[in-house]
């Protein structure tokens, strides 16, 4: 009698990962990876015209990277003037770059809540020994951020994300043509490979939902068909940790430029689109002020890597294979 031998499951090959912006810039000038790394941190390097300041991010093929060896160092330490939208007594509204923390991870320095209580102590208003943490955006994501000065504005913004009263649209460019819909789902840190995702998605699930589980729901207002590609406005209505790139994830739409919930779209032999960060923009937001009981709203344009990724999308698309969608 002949056993049958199982046939060996096909070796899963591995898409090359693309070059660190450190890497690039060695290549480029021939610097150690010290100096390279230096030269990102100090802004002296820049990618598709953008000062880019991350040396561990990948950078696409295709990408124009310049590294000015003479250009003046950057200051550290003080949050240009530029980037501070409102500052009273209160509150404070800021613009946050891609590739910057929100604040202090491990022994990072230089973080955005470091930068604004400098600037805000160079303005002459006040030291903010603790300014107020109410959300924070991920490292990848740019966008407007606001910060409580105060506790009693603490207390209060905090009070406006728990009772959902913040407005807050993102822009982002994500994979395929996504609908018009509202994603709904509980989060869970685990949802069995290691990675964030919403419970019963990934597995089917077993048992109660677990205690640490957040309801969540991301709403789709717009999508404009690209190449590959949409264009999408969209809504939070909770504000849980990564909720946009694993709701969008788990649709089928992940983000243009994702490295983390990647793998099931990646595994189903889907063409992906490669940017050096997950293209994902907070435009804007809209709280009511903690002393004047008034609604602010505060918006800011997507930076210049999103923006020429899109015409570069846009350029591309084919009315007769992409129709619109209604």
């Amino acid at each position: 009698m002949t056993s049958r031998r199982k046939p060996r499951r096909a070796r899963e090959i591995e898409r090359p990962r693309e070059p660190t912006l450190a890497a690039r810039v060695r290549e480029l000038t021939g610097l150690s990876w010290n100096r390279a790394r230096d030269l990102c941190r100090s802004g002296r390097v820049r990618v598709n015209g953008e000062i880019t300041r991350d040396p561990a991010l990948r950078i696409p093929e295709g990408a124009t990277v310049e590294a000015n060896e003479s250009a003046p160092r950057e200051r550290r330490g003080v949050l240009p003037d530029a980037r501070i939208l409102f500052a009273d007594r209160s509150v404070a509204v800021v613009f946050k770059e891609a590739g910057e923390l929100t604040v202090p991870y491990d022994d990072e320095r230089d973080t955005l809540v470091d930068k604004l209580r400098a600037a805000l102590r160079r303005r002459g208003k006040g030291f903010d020994p603790q300014l107020g943490i109410v959300h924070r955006l991920d490292k990848g994501t740019s966008g407007i951020l606001v910060f409580a000065r105060n506790l009693a504005a603490k207390r209060h913004l905090a009070g406006l994300f728990r009772s959902h009263d913040i407005e807050r649209r993102y822009e982002a460019l994500a994979h395929g043509h996504a609908a018009l819909t509202s994603h709904e789902s509980y989060l869970i840190a685990n949802r069995g490979d290691g990675l964030r995702g919403s419970w019963g998605v990934f597995r089917k699930p077993l048992g109660k939902r677990p205690k640490d589980a957040r309801w969540s729901r991301t709403h789709v207002l717009k999508a404009e068909p690209l190449r590959g590609a949409s264009r999408l406005t969209l809504k939070l209505e909770t504000g849980r940790q990564h909720q946009i790139r694993i709701h969008l994830a788990e649709a089928g739409h992940p983000l243009v430029g994702e490295h983390v919930y990647i793998r099931d779209h990646e595994r189903a032999g889907r063409r992906t689109i490669d940017a050096p960060r997950p293209m994902l923009h907070a435009r804007s937001l809209g709280f009511v002020h903690p002393d004047r009981d008034e609604m602010m709203r505060f918006e800011a344009p997507p930076p210049a890597d999103f923006q020429q990724l899109l015409k570069q999308l846009r350029s591309r698309t084919d009315p007769q294979r992409d129709p619109p969608r209604t």
